[in-house]
């Protein structure tokens, strides 16, 4: 499977075919660690002991954010009602005032942008309404909504509303532009109403991906010791659990996953439902009209190619992956492989360290490293996460060449309200380096919330102080009893019309309304700039 250059030399398989086979090793080397078996084998006990230290980690988190994962349900199974307030400030000394009008330092400092969203995400149905005002221009009634079937706008010069239907997208966009858009355009607003995966679409990957990963996993390649290893200096008895796959194992595994990714139809309707959503249910390139079907038969050809590429494809140490376990947690860790299109391009990929998981302190300290014939590379990634009675405190690091990016986080959380200080940080070997400072409260009931955030920046090799400039965030949120959305009977149904009626509306009557409430928020046709 080697492609020949126009001047004889050799090349490997094309990049995505590597991929595809780089991240199916990897699934197998961690991702079945999320499907588990009860039963008390060499090999179950590895995968049990990754199972409890996600399981451990996740409840540490869910502990720790329990107000917000709380609301967020609240939101999900109820209909809620939110309001944003946004603000600035910038205090420059260096900045002059205009002559005659209000200076950008000043429009800044006077405005404020307010976002009223109600929500009832079983109904599939969205209410927003926009107010702001910059400077001495006020600017509201500007309102949209949204259900699985139709989005409709409310503008301020409009005594109308204007809506589209999901199904009338893509005439009406071939309509406008009929040189980018084909007219077979088919957007789902559904997607906007999901968050990620399913239950059911996990329960299928689990069943039908993890299941057949795990069973195809020989026993043999599993193997228990008892070890003493330092962690943070300290001596440590542990079970060494060790998964040793050979080349042959690994590839008749990827070959079955190939296989079955080719013929998974179930799996082609999941990736197209993602792709929608990540687009907001429309294509990234609509002059390509996101022909589905044109995608996966590239996606099909190239796992077939990834499919023949596997007679030659190399991985002669195979996957050796090692954790150390005390109390059934992974305390250690070593991950390795290396693999290539031939003998002579293989690359190494390494991972290793140790971890401390603890009711009141959870940390970690890992190195990622990569190295081929041509270039050697490695990352360290650090983290502390400690809870003291009402207090947390928080530090993850990640370390590569000569760039480090860090968090630092403060909070205390009492009868269900947060305090908080969140600093992100970024230094080079350069001398440039800067934050974005983060703080605020919140406070989380049962069927209501309130909270208030500010960003700021500092960069100091940019002459930026913290005290420069900032951004507010006033957030609100309550149950309510039903989303208002509106009456039929004063809409303008933009998908029905042709592209005559479309240029004669917008002629007609959107545009001069438009420019008599323009003439009229900025102060009449004697206004100055």
């Amino acid at each position: 499977m080697e492609e020949t250059l126009n001047d004889g030399q050799k090349k490997g398989f094309p990049k995505k075919i590597v991929a595809i086979i780089i991240a199916a090793v990897l699934v197998i080397g961690g991702g079945v660690a999320a499907y588990v078996m009860l039963n008390l084998s060499d090999k179950e006990k590895y995968f049990l002991s990754e199972k409890k230290s996600m399981e451990f980690l996740t409840d540490k988190v869910e502990e720790r954010f329990k107000p917000e994962f709380d609301w967020l349900e609240q939101t999900e199974n109820n209909p809620t009602e939110t309001v944003i307030d946004l603000s600035a400030e910038y205090n420059d000394p260096t900045a002059s005032s205009g002559y005659g009008a209000m200076s950008p330092q000043e429009i800044i400092n006077n405005s404020t942008i307010t976002l009223t969203t109600s929500a009832d995400m079983e109904k599939k149905q969205i209410a927003s309404e926009i107010k702001g005002s910059f400077g001495d221009i006020e600017i509201d009634d500007v309102q949209f909504y949204l259900t699985d079937e139709k989005a409709t706008i409310g503008l301020p010069f409009l005594e109308e509303l204007l809506q589209v239907k999901d199904k009338d997208i893509g005439k009406f966009l071939h309509e406008l532009d009929p040189m980018t858009f084909t007219g077979e355009e088919n957007p789902n607003f559904e997607v906007f109403f999901k968050r990620g995966l399913s239950e059911e679409d996990q329960k299928y990957f689990n069943e039908e991906y993890l299941k057949m990963i795990y069973d195809k996993l020989p026993d043999s390649a599993f193997k228990i010791t008892d070890e003493t290893v330092k962690i943070n200096d300290e001596s440590v008895d542990t079970k060494k659990m060790t998964m040793h796959l050979s080349e042959d194992e690994v590839k008749d595994i990827l070959k079955a996953i190939f296989e079955k990714m080719q013929k998974d139809d179930r799996l082609k309707e999941i990736m197209q439902e993602q792709i929608q959503m990540q687009q907001f249910g429309m294509p990234a390139d609509a002059s390509l009209d996101m022909n589905f079907d044109e995608m996966m038969n590239d996606f099909d050809d190239a796992l077939k190619e990834a499919q023949d590429g596997l007679k030659d494809f190399k991985i002669p140490d195979g996957i050796t992956s090692t954790i150390w376990t005390k109390d059934k947690l992974i305390v250690k860790r070593e991950f390795s492989v290396e693999m290539g299109p031939t003998k002579d391009q293989l690359a190494k990929f390494t991972v290793n360290g140790t971890q401390k998981l603890e009711d009141n302190n959870q940390s970690f300290d890992y190195k990622l490293a990569f190295s081929d014939d041509y270039e050697e590379s490695s990352a360290s990634v650090t983290g502390d996460f400690s809870t003291k009675d009402d207090k947390a405190t928080d530090s993850i690091k990640l370390s590569a060449e000569n760039m480090e990016l860090a968090y630092e986080g403060n909070s205390t959380l009492k009868d269900g309200k947060r305090e908080f200080e969140r600093q992100f940080s970024i230094d080079d070997q350069y001398g440039d380096s800067g934050k974005l400072i983060w703080t605020g409260n919140a406070n989380y009931e049962k069927d209501k919330m309130s909270a208030e955030h500010s960003f700021s920046v500092e960069f100091p090799s940019l002459n930026i102080t913290q005290e420069m400039a900032s951004l507010h965030i006033k957030n609100k949120g309550k149950t309510i009893k039903s989303v208002e959305m509106p009456k039929e009977d004063n809409i303008k149904d933009l998908g029905s019309m042709n592209v005559d009626e479309l240029k004669n509306y917008f002629e007609t009557d959107v545009a001069p309304q438009a420019q008599q409430w323009f003439l009229g928020i900025m102060g009449g046709p004697g206004m100055s700039f």
